[in-house]
């Protein structure tokens, strides 16, 4: 199933990639190396990535791109979604664009493998970790490591095609980010993003409190979304919950002294961002979905360490961080990075 050279298909006998990952916000961030080393090795190629509405501004102004499409997601609901899908794309075909064209779908899901089809291009190439049957309607399977951190097994497909990708090479281009509409933002900060959509990632307010009070009088600046946040007290916090958009969060993170998220997509823009971050992670596995820059740190299972650094016995910890927990976290931020 490989060309001749050993490699899944030959990037030089194309001029066009259509590149397949519309979300989730970490799954954009961990798909820019794989982006970058491509046009850095085949300059000529015009780039062209499918990405949702809401993940767009973190594509903004990246040099690698000819073209970020964007993908309605929320279009494509109920019994009709597979014909919506399909009619879409095939617009999406007629669309002008530069030919010969390779499409390589890092989403792995049966809509992305769908909209591959329906473009049009050939080959279509994929990982072998596609769910949903997905894998079924691909030119090429590239065997990946499912235990692997997302970015190692994209960059698996990347190598796939011929391309050396050296880890002191890994970059992720990244937009400068926006300064958030707010009256004052204190100066060397610690970003604190204590939520998050899955299930007991989030702080609870008592943790929020201690380490922000823990902090004191070092300005703390709280950022995220939240259906109802939490009220803490301290004149040394700014919370902009609820009032910063990508681009801000971005800044922000850009900024900060230092940065403290639980596992979100938030906290892997910080570790492309901010070698001095802090990844919460409870019940997650830090291996696979903790923060990939080798300066960044973990708090997983009551103790602090890289992500590589954890034994099997505390990556299946589900452990919640208390408040005896957030101090030593705090001790830690201050002592190492402040």
């Amino acid at each position: 199933m490989s060309s001749s050279n050993g490699r899944v298909a030959d990037l030089a006998q194309f001029r066009s990639v259509f590149l397949i990952k519309p979300s989730s916000l970490g799954d954009i961030v961990h798909t820019l190396p794989s982006a970058h080393f491509i046009k850095r090795a085949y300059p000529h190629l015009e780039l062209r990535w499918m990405c949702n509405p809401e993940w767009m501004p973190l594509l903004e102004g990246n040099p690698d791109l000819t073209e970020v499409v964007p993908f309605p997601r929320g279009e494509f609901k109920g019994l009709a979604a597979v014909p919506r899908l399909y009619q879409w794309a095939r617009a999406l075909n007629a669309a002008p664009r530069t030919m010969p064209e390779i499409t390589l779908d890092f989403q792995g899901l049966m809509r992305s493998a769908l909209t591959s089809l329906a473009r049009g291009t050939d080959p279509v190439i994929g990982m072998s970790d596609a769910r949903e049957g997905a894998h079924l309607l691909y030119r090429r399977v590239v065997p990946v490591d499912k235990q692997d951190h997302a970015v190692d097994r994209y960059l698996t497909l990347v190598r796939a095609l011929g391309i050396e990708t050296a880890p002191a090479d890994v970059e992720f281009p990244l937009p400068e980010g926006e300064r958030p509409d707010a009256e004052h933002i204190p100066s060397d900060f610690i970003l604190l993003h204590p939520y998050s959509r899955g299930a007991g990632k989030s702080l609870s307010a008592e943790v929020l409190q201690t380490l922000c009070d823990c902090f004191a009088p070092h300005p703390v600046v709280i950022a995220g979304r939240c259906g109802e946040p939490f009220q803490i007290s301290g004149g040394h916090v700014t919370s902009l919950v609820n009032r910063t958009t990508l681009p801000g969060l971005v800044w922000l993170i850009r900024q900060s002294r230092a940065c403290i998220s639980v596992d979100s997509g938030p906290m892997h823009i910080a570790s492309a961002l901010q070698p001095r971050t802090l990844g919460i992670h409870t019940w997650s596995n830090p291996r696979r979905v903790g923060p990939y820059s080798s300066a960044a740190y973990v708090w997983k299972a009551g103790r602090i360490a890289h992500r590589h650094a954890f034994s099997d016995e505390e990556v299946r910890s589900k452990q919640m961080m208390d408040a005896s927990a957030a101090r030593r976290a705090a001790d830690f931020v201050l002592q190492t990075w402040c």
